[in-house]
């Protein structure tokens, strides 16, 4: 057939488009750098500089052993503002992203209503949400706690909401056939099917939240974030690295565990 798209055309024809985009992508790059009056070459000149000035100052010392105590202190009280948060958002979106899926919202009008709010609380970032209510709230756990509740609901809502939208629907209707009521229907044949989904996903939320914590604190006055700061203006930069490392460690622990976690209750 002359016609027929040989395999040779057909990678020539993707060779060809993967060409044009990278193009693109190119071209948009250098028009913003432009736009801006970014130099991008003196910039990747410096990295250099800046790397060796990051490692000869940040790494942790003797001295900076000393705040070990006050530095696992407030560590702890990050990480359980993080997953308290979490928790408590991670309920309020399962009962919205109950009312606002399609195979269980109540009414169709539910489901819009629920979208739209999600997406609201989700398009303002961790930061606004932090500055907006320091105004309220004024520097104090409550404030990086409702900071990191809003932009966790907003996220999880519709993760849960698009989770329980993949469900087989005929597994609602076979329950609702045999005269199962709403709240069977949801208990029974919703929840059990989404749980490690949710959990996956909850787990997720909490390492996440532990890093953006840390920017909250440095807004709020509060936690790891706030101990970070002062040391990096007092030029303690020693105290402030090992701020930075045990944040890592922290953080890896809680990726190592979520991911035992998943693979014990798939």
């Amino acid at each position: 057939m002359p016609n027929q798209l040989t395999p040779q055309h057909f990678f020539r024809r993707r060779r060809i488009q993967l060409t044009v985009i990278l193009l693109i992508l190119i071209g948009i790059y250098w028009l913003s750098m432009a736009l801006v009056n970014f130099q991008t070459m003196t910039a990747l000149t410096q990295v250099p500089a800046g790397l060796i000035w990051l490692f000869k100052n940040f790494i942790p010392t003797e001295r900076s052993l000393s705040y070990l105590s006050a530095i696992s202190f407030q560590l702890w009280r990050t990480l359980l503002i993080a997953i308290a948060s979490t928790i408590c958002a991670g309920l309020f979106s399962l009962f919205f992203a109950i009312l606002g899926a399609k195979p269980t919202a109540p009414a169709p009008y539910w489901h819009l209503v629920i979208r739209l709010g999600a997406s609201l609380v989700r398009i303002i970032p961790v930061v606004a949400w932090s500055m907006i209510l320091l105004f309220s709230f004024k520097q104090s756990d409550f404030t990086g706690f409702l900071a990191l509740f809003f932009m966790t609901l907003g996220y999880l809502t519709r993760a849960f909401t698009e989770t329980i939208e993949d469900l087989d629907p005929d597994k609602l209707s076979a329950l609702r056939a045999v005269g199962a009521t709403y709240t069977q229907c949801v208990f029974c044949g919703v929840l059990p099917e989404v749980a490690t989904t949710l959990t996956s996903w909850l787990l997720y939320m909490i390492e996440n939240n532990l890093r953006d914590a840390t920017l909250v604190g440095i807004l709020t006055g509060t936690g790891i974030g706030f101990l970070f700061n002062y040391y990096f203006k007092s030029f303690r930069y020693d105290a402030a690295g090992l701020i930075v490392l045990l944040i890592a460690i922290l953080v890896i622990t809680l990726e190592l565990t979520s991911t035992k976690i998943r693979k014990a209750i798939a």
